[in-house]
């Protein structure tokens, strides 16, 4: 069966064919680090992480980015706001960048955790500002760009210079909000967005750069369109995103990315959002969960599988019994592998052990929903047989079920020693509560409470538990 995904620009489900042949190219949005994820960012990378891991099992060489957003509004806002009585210009308490690398550290826990993999490129927009340069200047050279006449060292896109505007979304121009990323005096139309920001008054001066238009950095949109070119070439496979990113934010990076010439993404993906029982997640209504609440109520086996078992482009609505129904149905995967191993059954697998009607959901568009329900009948089957007289009948069973569970990151979570070893019993109850701890140590430094996250990691190392901070989170280990 040929790959086939949903094309949110043209509203159809088309084959997939690769613009270089043997690979894929996708790129899609990752954080804007300026405070903790919630679990719809989450979901949203573990998404990508699913998709990448499938156009491998397909034999492409996959190439994938995940931008990080570490200049914006809401960056500088934050760490103003944080830290008002000591913001003075350049110089508040915690710097922005130092803000942003810290929830880009809590970030990269939360993907770490999870079993996400590491993209192959991971850049930050401050790393790129020469190549957002070029394409400003690209774009005002074409005519679809402007400097605002104030003087502010705004720079603009021209909406109603592109015909295409709102091809994305199918809106017409006339029918959109106004963009509200910049003083709309100096716009021709208050539609058109920035591209570059002129430096403000109050702003710290370590948040602009020297420009042919002035000092300033650059607008959110522009960002990705530059970092996309440099990793993945002007014409690659798939961009992909939250489907919150689709307005303004994904229409407007295909505008300035056309309009300078770039073919840019024969697709655009973009995965649903989550609800709280039936409701939009909100931190004024109190009903938001963050990866970390969901790690402490559950193993990240079971956190992963909740997170992925949807479609896609589905809504994912979280329950309070959510995680432990997601619980219950990945550990009878689990129980199955471990089972096959007490009987002395490999789990190693080949492509061809992967049953054909699971190929044939993950190839209709990433149906993961339909790829389990192959999944869990494989497994029922695979513990008939090894509960046969002769279990040995079972190795090709087991050797789908360890298949499916690969692919979709699943396997490597997994405790498989199984509770006839007592060693790896124990392990996995010292795990959970280092895990519990290790949790709330990085919610204290978060939050900034040093004592609190020093005297947990003292409780740990006097039960001689190591711990060893990443960039991707921490780690833990026994003393020796």
């Amino acid at each position: 069966m040929t790959l086939r995904f949903y094309d949110t620009a043209s509203a159809t489900t088309k084959d997939f064919v690769p613009v270089h042949p043997g690979q894929a190219r996708l790129y899609y949005c990752g954080a804007t680090v300026q405070g903790a994820p919630h679990i719809g960012h989450v979901r949203s990378a573990l998404v990508f992480d699913v998709l990448a891991r499938w156009l491998r099992f397909r034999g492409l060489e996959v190439t994938t980015v995940r931008n990080v957003t570490d200049i914006d509004d809401k960056i500088l806002v934050n760490s103003r706001v944080s830290f008002a009585d000591d913001y003075r210009g350049e110089h508040p308490r915690e710097p922005w960048w130092a803000l942003a690398y810290r929830f880009e550290r809590v970030f990269g826990a939360a993907y770490a955790a999870l079993g996400i993999d590491p993209p192959s490129y991971e850049p930050r927009a401050t790393g790129h500002v020469p190549e957002m340069h070029a394409l400003i200047q690209e774009l005002i050279d074409a005519g679809h760009a402007y400097p605002a006449p104030d003087g502010s060292g705004d720079v603009y896109f021209d909406v109603r210079s592109w015909p295409r505007y709102g091809e994305l979304t199918r809106q017409r121009v006339e029918d959109m909000q106004d963009a509200p990323d910049a003083d709309p005096r100096g716009k021709r139309d208050p539609r058109d967005f920035a591209l570059w920001k002129g430096h403000k008054e109050g702003e710290p001066l370590s948040a602009s750069w020297d420009s042919p238009w002035g000092r300033g950095r650059p607008g959110w949109h522009l960002e990705c369109s530059a970092m996309a070119d440099k990793y993945l070439g002007s014409h690659f496979d798939i961009h992909g995103g939250g489907l919150d990113l689709r307005f303004p934010h994904h229409e407007n990076e295909l505008a300035q990315s056309a309009a300078a010439g770039r073919e840019f993404a024969n697709f655009w993906l973009h995965n649903g959002l989550v609800t709280y029982q039936g409701e939009k997640m909100s931190k004024s209504i109190g009903n938001t969960v963050s990866p970390q609440d969901m790690l402490r109520e559950a193993r990240p086996l079971a956190v992963r599988y909740y997170l992925g078992q949807a479609h896609y482009r589905s809504v994912l609505d979280y329950r309070p019994t959510s995680l432990q129904e997601a619980t219950a149905a990945v550990e009878r995967v689990e129980s199955a592998l471990v089972a096959a191993r007490a009987a002395q059954l490999p789990l190693d697998w080949r492509t061809e052990d992967v049953p054909e009607e699971f190929v044939a959901a993950m190839d209709d568009d990433l149906n993961v929903p339909r790829a389990l329900a192959v999944l869990h009948e494989t497994v029922r089957a695979a513990n008939s047989a090894l509960a046969g007289a002769e279990p040995q009948a079972a190795q090709p069973l087991v050797a789908a079920v360890a298949g499916m569970a690969d692919v979709l990151g699943l396997l490597q979570l997994m405790s498989l020693d199984g509770p006839r070893d007592a060693d790896a019993a124990e392990h996995r109850a010292l795990d959970a509560l280092v895990q519990d701890l290790l949790a709330q140590r990085a919610a204290a430094r978060e939050a900034r409470d040093w004592a609190l996250a020093d005297t947990l990691r003292d409780r740990l190392a006097a039960a001689g538990v190591v711990v060893k901070d990443g960039a991707q989170g921490s780690a833990w280990s026994v003393e020796s």
